[in-house]
């Protein structure tokens, strides 16, 4: 796994390679302080993933996350900064990780252990011809990117544009419509149950018949009751075989 390194101070820049070294088997194959030369770097260099600062001259690593983001290939890309405001604009840029100075050791590691699993499946899925559904999704906390297995969410709520998704412990406010976080959920596990919810079918601990016909619906570990509306019975009868 081929990664660079961008970041303008030296004495990060030494830490973290020291880190992907002692923890990882990827290969560090180019380290820059520039934006600019990153781009003209990559116009002729393919590279499996990017540890980036957002702080760098000539081009910052938001501008230039966005241009990465136009490319064919397309590198993971793991934001290492102090600028915690970013957050949302590097969710939306689809990043892996976004991570804050000063960081824990342990957190770095963490990283580059999921990073490893995750290329590791993309670079099978792209030699297999068969279909792989993706097995995290990036969600957003206190302007962190959280990378959790979609196993580990329960059910997802609308707030007007936004989206409130929930797992067995946690909370989180997502940028978009609910219409468009289902859409990155696989099928074969989550149901948009009602207009405001999608449901993940796995969590169903108990299923109650409720006035007009429709259903609510009782999740294992939660208290929340989740409905499912009149226009979604007839699917949600076939899919759970009622």
């Amino acid at each position: 796994m081929k990664v660079i390194i961008v970041e303008d101070e030296i004495l990060a820049q030494q830490e973290l390679s020291w880190l992907i070294k002692a923890h990882s088997q990827m290969e560090i194959v180019g380290t820059f302080d520039d934006g600019l030369d990153v781009l003209k770097y990559l116009q002729h260099n393919k590279v499996d993933a990017i540890f980036l600062d957002i702080n760098i001259p000539s081009l910052d690593g938001v501008l230039l996350a966005q241009n990465i983001s136009q490319f064919a290939h397309k590198p993971f890309i793991v934001f290492i900064t102090a600028w915690k405001e970013h957050a949302v604009e590097a969710f939306e840029l689809e990043a892996f990780d976004y991570i804050l100075k000063p960081y824990q050791e342990s957190r770095i590691i963490s990283m580059l252990q999921k990073l490893e699993h995750a290329w590791q499946q993309h670079t099978g899925a792209t030699t297999n011809p068969q279909p792989r559904e993706n097995a995290t999704i990036n969600l957003v906390k206190d302007e962190r990117i959280i990378v959790t297995s979609i196993h580990d969410i329960y059910y997802a709520e609308a707030h007007e544009k936004m989206t409130f998704v929930y797992t067995k412990r946690e909370s989180y406010v997502m940028p978009m419509n609910i219409t468009e976080f289902c859409s990155k959920l696989p099928a074969a596990h989550f149901f948009r149950c009602h207009r405001s919810y999608c449901v993940n079918l796995d969590k169903i601990r108990e299923i109650e018949p409720w006035f007009n016909n429709t259903y609510i619906l009782r999740l294992r570990d939660l208290e929340f009751q989740v409905p499912v509306s009149r226009s979604k019975v007839k699917e949600f009868r076939q899919l759970m075989a009622l």
